[in-house]
């Protein structure tokens, strides 16, 4: 159960509607998260540590993120995260 990790142009996420996604923004922070859906997001800004069983990743503005629905995970955000996100 892997966190799939792109980094997609522009023309890309506008075929997908990504810009028309909510927005989700959360300040300097540690905590859990368990996914129970699947979750698409796009990171706008800020940067992450996010941690689990199967991955150690680093996030950054441009990354597209996909966290499958089952995922148990650390979220420690290094700076202000916002991102597009929508749910499966």
């Amino acid at each position: 159960m892997r966190i799939e990790i792109e980094r997609p142009d522009q023309e890309e996420l506008e075929e997908a509607g990504v810009f028309g996604w909510p927005v989700w923004e959360h300040d300097e922070d540690k905590f859990d998260w368990y996914y129970d859906k699947t979750e698409h997001c796009f990171i706008i800004e800020g940067e992450a540590n996010i941690v689990s069983e199967f991955d150690a990743l680093t996030i950054k503005p441009g990354d597209y993120l996909i966290f499958p629905a089952g995922l148990e995970c650390v979220w420690d955000i290094q700076s202000k995260i916002k991102k597009h996100y929508t749910f499966e």
